[in-house]
């Protein structure tokens, strides 16, 4: 749909702010303030189009031509704030933050090419790492979805849903307050509504809540009993692997009765890490603590004398499980870590490169046109 009139400023930003919309957004507008474009966030992203609004009106907008083809330009993901005439995307303002994993299929290459980013959502205020008490139940998993949302920046809430598979399902929240220090924890049941209420303080007007998890964990059945009608298709569990179908395909904004936004997400099964900055200190805080008094700083935590965390596990304070997890994600952010480095080390080798061709055929062109 197009625009026949320009909103009042005042009733313009009113309902961007309601989508979201903050002073760091504003900021970057003001810079292009005589540029005739019109602000809009991105609702739903398709192969060649991208659904977005400013609240009050919808556009089905293209990229512009710059976009295409500008390898150094952000890509519009779900969520993003772009700028727009005609229903053209020619800007993509600056992310306040954003969820990224590793692309799919990379996690296990142990090759030294640069590992490519895929951003699941944009300027988010909430992240729900969403888990079924059925099959799809594992410490381990919410452990690295945990890292994953710290590694960006990002602050989880942690969902148990389906509670009403089980008579007595509070072991499970006791399981995870074990390895999720700090993190709320909402135990939920769509079937009968029970926790949905103390969902709605993160669906408030403005704020904006992506969900990850596996296929079948109930996210999309969590969004329709939020919204109190269908709005997302859901899909049944094998009852052979526990594993369900991708019904959700696409990433789609959902603006909620409430107020808020919600980003439903296909089923993530390969968690593969982006960034690599404190998301592994931020969901092991215990063994970040212990090994600080280890006996030498460099402590693998494997076989060392005066290693502090072996000693917790003997101990009982931290199970082994959760330290093999630990070391596991340990080896693989530093594995990222030294294949960026390894990366940009290329990169600069190329440019280098580079420029001494140019200056050797430079020299060349000047020797042929001496007298």
């Amino acid at each position: 749909m197009s625009i026949k009139q320009e909103p009042h400023k005042d009733d313009s930003i009113h309902h961007l702010s309601q989508m979201g919309w903050t002073s760091h957004f504003q900021t970057q507008l003001e810079h292009f303030s005589n540029d005739g474009f019109i602000p809009a966030r991105v609702v739903g992203v398709r192969k060649n189009s991208f659904r977005t609004t400013n609240g009050k009106s919808e556009w089905l907008a293209t990229l512009a031509g710059r976009l295409k083809h500008d390898i150094g330009v952000m890509y519009p993901v779900t969520g993003d704030w772009v700028l727009m005439t005609d229903a053209v995307i020619s800007r993509v303002l600056v992310r306040k933050n954003a969820l990224s994993r590793g692309a799919s299929g990379t996690h296990h290459k142990q090759d030294e090419k640069p590992q490519k980013e895929q951003v699941i959502a944009a300027n988010l205020d909430t992240v729900f790492i969403v888990s079924g008490l059925d099959q799809d139940f594992n410490l381990r998993r919410i452990e690295r979805y945990l890292t994953l949302v710290y590694n960006c920046g990002l602050n989880p809430v942690i969902i148990l849903t389906k509670a009403d598979l089980h008579r007595d399902p509070e072991h499970f929240v006791s399981e995870v307050e074990a390895v999720a220090f700090g993190v709320p924890i909402h135990l939920v049941s769509a079937s009968d509504d029970t926790g949905l209420t103390s969902l709605e303080s993160y669906l408030s007007p403005g704020r904006t809540t992506t969900m990850v998890g596996s296929s079948g964990a109930g996210k999309s059945t969590l969004v329709n009993r939020l919204y109190g009608k269908t709005v997302q298709r859901t899909g049944s569990i094998s009852t052979h692997v526990g594993k369900g179908k991708h019904t959700t395909t696409s990433r789609d904004l959902i603006m909620m009765p409430q107020g808020g936004m919600v980003i439903d997400n296909p089923g993530i099964r390969e968690i593969a890490f982006w960034g690599a900055d404190k998301g592994i200190e931020a969901a092991f805080p215990e063994i970040e603590k212990l090994g600080l008094e280890c006996r030498f700083t460099n402590c693998s935590h494997i076989h060392e004398p005066g290693c502090r965390v072996l000693g917790g596990v003997d101990e009982g304070e931290i199970s082994r499980d959760r330290l093999e997890n630990y070391r596991k994600m340990k080896r693989e952010l530093e594995f990222l870590s030294h294949r960026r480095h390894k990366s940009a080390d290329r990169v600069e080798k190329e440019r280098w490169k580079e420029v001494a061709l140019k200056i050797k055929a430079m020299k060349k062109r000047n020797s042929t046109i001496k007298p």
